[in-house]
């Protein structure tokens, strides 16, 4: 199936009230691009070490929405311009020019997973799409099935998997793990396959959680979401996870547990990471092992002093690609 995709040439001054425009039109989602600055709070959402580069913003902006070619076009045009034109009374809406085009795409959502295969992280971790087929099992083979979402990682980046080798080379069974920045849930799932006792992944993002817990569902993984705001957390034989600011929340790294957990794995930003490592002991055993990834090589020296420097007794140093992995011990 086709789509007609719409464009409205604006300024940022008028997205919102574009975007009210749209929603009363029936519109459902749009797509916005602009040069805005991201905010300090927006990047520390990015689970990327480089942030995009930007150009200087000269308050331009673009909205998008795509529609079915069923639809009444000509009259969602006239209603879209009277629209257009009414706000243009109170606001700079820019030249209000309208592009309409057509996409072969059928499924522009779902395209990205025709590049998703199935793959090795090392002789026998598999990472495998629940939409795909895996013909090259072997015995002993932990095949991880995933539907990561358009949000989250599929664990083939360099990161990833730096993070998941380093798991497995220092579990053991029974341990207490906890996954600081959960994302897709796939290293929580994994930690449980290598024969963790108890796992908790939290992650600031509430739709994370969601997908967190689908993921675990997808590898028979019994996984519930705890409320941090219930009360401490309870150890057991159990996968949860929990959305939360585990960096900059006191009270939720005191209800996750107080030297608790025997392996934590955070793979997220070298940024992030400097910081997490001044409070994450806390909720550490002695001795416990802290495995970190997400970090671009040109901070790695700047990871290693902050491990260091807060406690931390740097076990071993991976590197794939322009990214590093750190094993430290909590001393």
């Amino acid at each position: 199936m086709k789509w007609i995709k719409v464009t409205i040439d604006t300024t940022t001054e008028a997205e919102d009230a574009i975007g009210y425009i749209l929603s009363e039109l029936g519109i459902e989602g749009i797509e916005i691009e602009d040069n805005i600055p991201l905010t300090e709070e927006e990047k520390n959402q990015i689970f990327v070490d480089i942030l995009p580069e930007t150009v200087p913003n000269d308050n331009s902006a673009r909205v998008s929405f795509y529609i079915e070619p069923s639809d009444n076009l000509d009259d969602l045009m006239r209603r879209l311009r009277e629209g257009l034109d009414e706000i243009s009374d109170f606001l700079n809406v820019g030249s209000k020019k309208i592009t309409v085009s057509e996409t072969d795409d059928a499924d522009w959502l779902n395209k990205w997973k025709e590049y998703f295969k199935p793959f090795r992280i090392d002789d026998t971790i598999v990472i495998k799409p629940v939409w795909e087929e895996f013909a090259d099992s072997k015995p002993g083979d932990l095949v991880v099935n995933i539907d990561p979402g358009i949000s989250f990682g599929t664990g083939s980046h360099e990161t990833t998997k730096l993070c998941i080798l380093g798991i497995k080379k220092y579990i053991r069974p029974g341990d207490i793990v906890l996954d600081a920045g959960s994302g897709s849930g796939i290293l929580s799932v994994i930690a449980r396959k290598l024969g963790a006792g108890c796992v908790l992944g939290v992650d600031i993002d509430p739709l994370a959680t969601k997908t967190a817990i689908y993921n675990a569902g997808l590898n028979k993984i019994d996984a519930g979401e705890w409320n941090p705001e219930n009360g401490d957390f309870a150890f057991g034989d159990i996968v949860a996870f929990a959305t939360g600011n585990i960096l900059d929340d006191r009270k939720i790294r005191a209800r996750i547990g107080r030297h608790a957990y025997d392996l934590v794995a955070a793979n997220i930003l070298a940024d992030i990471i400097i910081p997490l490592s001044g409070v994450i002991g806390e909720n550490m055993k002695k001795g416990g092992i802290f495995i970190t990834s997400g970090i671009i090589n040109t901070k790695e020296a700047d990871v290693k002093a902050a491990l260091e420097g807060n406690g931390f007794d740097i076990l071993e140093t991976n590197r794939m690609g322009d990214w590093v992995s750190f094993a430290a011990r909590l001393k």
